[in-house]
């Protein structure tokens, strides 16, 4: 086992969604030892939520849960009890940084605020995620991350390029505001931690979702900021050269060809022996792609893309999650991890996000069962005996 980037930082994880829960586990893989708190017998949100190993609905087999807490400890903790608070601060005490997801105003009703906590150590980095932030008119509203999605202008423009202009916008796949959000919250906590070491003290650290995603989206959201010009989505005629998809023997395509030598790339592919026929002045943008999409689909889509990448030409092949977990370059890189987990199995964890030529990542454990180390953190760290321990168990403190 290898030095780690952040070996000797600790953490304290209090959150309900995925933000708060990937946003530690970057710091996890990096080094961090990371202390997931979570509500006794009911345990993270996300241990309900699909899908599940071996399709077997079960609160320890949720591949999301699986994936969002490798490498954590696993505490349980009711915070909203006079003697769970107590344990809290303790806890507080301990870490360098205590990362949260909960509505604004929710730490602070149970005396658990940062600034409650920072005179118990004054050096503490308090991250706090909330969908529009602490302060402005909707500082108080609730949502999930479809809403954050749409009001960060994210939706708007999607599907782009769409060929149904007058349909609804649509939503990104996946949880991509949460697990934005988690990432620029990572970034906020390094750098807080850097400052700390120089100065000696901690800072609170709040990110808005909403602004989170905006800074993450395309140059069209800030155009009217600049321009007054509101940008929509556009139809495939519009940027036909730009952005393509193509349906080969096996599977799609898509060309991104935003610079002139990458259309010309393109068009030389047209040109080729093995292409279509060039493409006359008397074409029509639709009559040159349908030759150039009747050539493709007499082809495999990794000898297309073979074909289209040594004319300079980015294209790749749109790829099945079959194809992503049998993908020659990831598995070249190793960026699947095998763990063993104690009741899911066998599993495979994308992991490796970076590589570290002096600290490199290493999967050490799997996401912990619900209260794997209470004996560890209480007992061990914090010095509860046996029988205090129990008495904290049968009144529904851990």
């Amino acid at each position: 086992m290898g030095f780690k980037a952040l070996a000797g930082v600790r953490v304290l994880e209090y959150g309900r969604g995925i933000s708060a829960a990937y946003c530690s586990k970057l710091i996890a893989d990096l080094g961090a030892e990371v202390i997931h708190l979570e509500l006794p017998g009911r345990g993270d949100d996300t241990r309900r939520l699909p899908p599940f190993a071996g399709d077997a609905p079960h609160e320890e087999k949720s591949g999301l849960f699986l994936f969002l807490n490798t490498n954590k400890l696993g505490v349980t903790l009711n915070p909203r009890l006079p003697v769970g608070q107590e344990i809290f601060r303790r806890l507080v005490s301990t870490v360098d940084v205590v990362v949260e997801d909960w509505p604004p105003g929710h730490l602070e009703e149970m005396g658990l605020g940062y600034h409650d906590l920072r005179r118990l150590n004054p050096g503490l980095v308090m991250a706090s995620i909330s969908p529009f932030g602490r302060t402005g008119p909707y500082k108080d509203y609730k949502a999930h991350g479809l809403n954050i999605s749409h009001v960060s202008g994210q939706g708007y423009m999607l599907p782009l390029p769409s060929p149904h202009l007058d349909r609804a916008p649509v939503k990104i796949g996946g949880n991509c505001t949460d697990y934005d959000s988690g990432q620029t919250t990572a970034v906020a906590i390094l750098a807080a931690l850097y400052s700390q070491h120089i100065t000696g003290k901690g800072q609170l650290i709040e990110v808005s979702q909403q602004e989170a995603v905006l800074a993450l989206q395309r140059v069209e959201n800030v155009v009217f900021a600049n321009g007054g010009e509101v940008l929509t989505r556009k139809g495939p005629e519009a940027d036909h050269t730009i952005t393509q998809m193509f349906l080969c023997k096996d599977g799609w395509v898509i060309s991104v060809t935003v610079l002139d030598h990458q259309k010309q790339a393109l068009a030389k592919l047209a040109e080729s022996g093995e292409g279509p026929a060039q493409r006359s002045g008397e074409d029509s943008p639709e009559v040159w792609r349908e030759r150039l999409a009747g050539w493709m689909s007499e082809h495999t889509t990794e000898e297309v893309c073979a074909k289209a990448q040594s004319l300079n030409c980015p294209m790749s092949p749109i790829s099945s999650p079959e194809d992503v977990a049998r993908s020659k370059q990831m598995n070249a890189r190793g960026f699947f991890a095998e763990i063993q987990h104690p009741i899911a199995g066998k599993l495979n964890i994308p992991a490796r996000l970076c590589h570290f030529s002096k600290t490199p990542f290493e999967l050490e454990r799997a996401a912990p069962l619900l209260g794997e180390h209470n004996e560890i953190i209480y007992r061990q760290r914090l010095g509860y005996g046996a029988k205090e321990l129990r008495a904290l168990k049968d009144t529904g403190v851990i």
